[in-house]
Formats: C-alpha cells, structure tokens, sequence
C-alpha cells in the first residue's frame, strides 16, 4: 500500500497483478501492454491518414515488437551486466533463472534497457522498410510519434517495481521505495520521465496535426531522439546508478553508462534536426540549375 504525509510518500504497491502458477503476471508487463498498444493505435492511424496500405502496416507491430523486446533485452545483458549473462545465455535469452539448488524458475524479463530497445527498434524497422518498400524517413517519423506514449507506459512500469529510483532527497514528495528496503525518500525519477513523456506526445502530435512539419522529412525522428535522451542525459544526474561498477565510470569521467549512451542518440536527432534538412535544401538547389 501507498501512505502519503507532508513530506513524501510511502511506496510499497504490489508488483503483481494475479498469478497462476509459478507464471505471475505483473503491473511491469501490463504497462508495456499498454504503451505498446496505445503506439499501435496511433501509427495505424498515421497509416490511415496517410494513406498506406493495410498490408502494409499489419506486419509494422511484429517488427516493431520483436525490435524493442530484443534490442531493449540484450541492451541491459550487455551493457550493464555483460559478465553474468555471457556466462548465463540461457537467462539472457528466456524469462528463467537457476537458483543455488539448480532449479529453474520463471523471472520475467526484469532487465529491459532503452538504449538497446531504441537501437534494437531502428534495426528492425530498417528490415521491414527493405521488406516493404516505404520510405525509412516515413516509417521512422510516424514510429517517432508514438514513441512518446510508450516510453511513458514503460517508466510507470519501472515505478511500479520500484526500479530505476531516484537519489536521496528532501524534497517535496519524495518516495520512499519500502520494497527495496529504504527508510529515506528519493527522487521519484520513473515518474519523473514518465510525466515527461506524456507531455511530449501531444506536443509532437499537435504540430504534425497543424503541419508544421511534414511527415518523412525526418523531423519527428530527430525530434524525439533529441528530447528523450537530452531528457535522459539530464535526469540521470538524480538517478542512482542501476550497476555497482557505474561508481567508478562517474568516478572517472563524470558521467554514467545511462549518459554515455544517450549521446549518440542526441547526436543522430540533431543531424535529423539541423545537418539532414541544409543537405536535402542544397541538393534540391542544385538539382534546379
């Protein structure tokens, strides 16, 4: 249960939501459910909108799926844990894990990361515009709107485990996380970037509804590359680092694997945002004389 006073609030929810069996099925995976659902409505409405057609989209959701899961997977196996799982593949690649009497049980995924979901998603979207045949701009500025809402979804699901907290703080509304034995409050940073991303949804929806830009040029793929992960960059500053060895990586150069790994995607919305559009001005020019 929740208690709230003055100060902060008391953060103990249940991470499950019924079980059957061993198989227990958790707020985390209904909060992807329904970031993945929402997204799903949202580009086949684009599509609609847009005019392509069906078959073509129908397989957009299987790729897309299979893009995050894997990418979002492997992403947290090797760039936070790489030693475990590399000696432990089976646990990296399916929900188990061995207890010390070598007993398999069923986990879940609980290690999700977003720079390998991201990574994972732009590589499966590039086989499906290959299989497809539609502009990779297109597809990627219309996955790009949705993604907001997702991303979303998936931090309240991080909330909801108690994961992903925040540092030790006095300020106003601070949680304290009971399930991992906290007695202190911390920046609640999950909903923090949750609520963030709830707002930057219709901000990227108002402005393709109103046709500030046009869908294709590869704004809305820069844009929310350059929001999310400069949001990311910022807010990790607050975060506890989500591995022991990060210590010594701050320690070194200032920065987490959370940061170091969010400026390649700042770099890329920035070329889609400011270089790509001057290239594309200065073909068009020359293509014309």
């Amino acid at each position: 249960m929740e208690t709230l006073n003055l100060l902060f609030i008391t953060w103990d929810p249940p991470t499950e939501l019924f079980r059957v069996g061993e198989v227990a099925v958790r707020w985390y995976s209904i909060m992807w459910i329904i970031g993945l659902l929402l997204a799903y409505a949202t580009v086949r409405r684009l599509y609609k909108q847009q005019g392509i057609a069906d078959e073509k989209f129908d397989p957009l959701f299987v790729y897309c799926f299979i893009g995050i899961l894997v990418g979002a997977r492997l992403g947290h196996c090797l760039l936070y844990d790489p030693g475990y799982f590399l000696s432990h593949p089976i646990e990296m690649c399916l929900p188990i894990r061995k207890d010390a009497l070598g007993a398999w049980h069923y986990t879940g995924y609980s290690g999700l990361a977003s720079h390998g979901g991201t990574l994972g998603l732009m590589l499966a979207l590039w086989f499906y515009v290959r299989r497809y045949k539609i502009s990779i701009l297109r597809v990627l500025d219309n996955i790009a709107i949705a993604t907001p809402l997702t991303a979303a979804f998936i931090r309240f699901g991080n909330l909801m485990n108690s994961e992903i907290v925040g540092k030790v703080t006095n300020w106003f509304g601070g949680f304290i996380f009971v399930q991992n034995g906290d007695v202190f409050p911390r920046y609640p940073a999950q909903l923090m970037e949750g609520l963030y991303y709830l707002i930057l949804f219709p901000i990227m929806w108002i402005i393709y509804r109103r046709g500030w830009k046009g869908v294709g040029s590869g704004f809305f793929f820069g844009f929310v590359l350059t929001m999310i992960f400069v949001f990311r960059f910022f807010i990790e500053m607050i975060k506890e680092v989500q591995e022991p060895w990060e210590l010594s990586m701050v320690e070194k150069i200032g920065l987490d694997q959370g940061q170091l790994l969010s400026i390649p995607f700042v770099l890329i919305g920035l070329y889609f945002l400011v270089i790509y559009p001057r290239r594309k001005s200065t073909q068009s020019l020359n293509e014309k004389k």
